[in-house]
């Protein structure tokens, strides 16, 4: 297959289209950190449009607030990379699509912008799925390993991409 992104992100993208269509499930992303990797990687696989249904990257906070409808209140007491603001855009995802499930990612990729309790290459995923318990909080926690920005951003998506299988469990940390 004639692509420019890792053939092992590729597969992964082919193994989520396969398992969403063969159960009629759509899905949308809300991607922060990923850039539209995740989205990216999905739409290489031909016919991949009667799965995905919509992609939004909210890389900035303001697009977090006027896109996916986080409030200002979760930004500023979590911080953009926390669980809260994660499932905050799994469920403005959702909200904004006729979606069956959404993921969202939400990390720091670097080489800047880490802390001491939050370090480069530390994403958080949540997932959200339409008709589920909204108090019911899917959220995982990762810190990758910092290998450099692509890497992170790599394994980034590859998680994601779990998590958009249906039956997946986040490996992580839950709420």
């Amino acid at each position: 297959m004639d692509t420019v992104l890792p053939e092992k992100l590729v597969e992964a993208a082919r193994r989520v289209i396969e398992a969403n269509r063969k159960d009629g499930r759509r899905i949308a992303l809300a991607e922060s950190c990923t850039g539209g990797l995740v989205a990216a990687a999905l739409t290489e696989i031909p016919g991949s449009s009667d799965v995905l249904e919509a992609g939004f990257i909210t890389y900035s906070n303001d697009a977090k607030l006027g896109i996916l409808d986080v409030s200002l209140d979760l930004l500023e007491t979590f911080g953009s990379v926390s669980v809260a603001v994660a499932w905050s855009m799994a469920q403005g995802a959702l909200e904004h699509s006729h979606a069956d499930v959404a993921v969202a990612i939400t990390g720091i990729a670097g080489p800047d912008g880490g802390t001491e309790k939050k370090p480069v290459g530390t994403v958080v995923f949540a997932r959200a799925e339409r008709g589920a318990d909204p108090q019911q909080v899917v959220a995982d926690a990762h810190n990758f390993d910092d290998e450099g920005r692509g890497s992170i951003r790599l394994q980034a998506a590859l998680c994601a991409l779990d998590l958009l299988m249906p039956g997946s469990e986040p490996s992580g940390e839950e709420s």
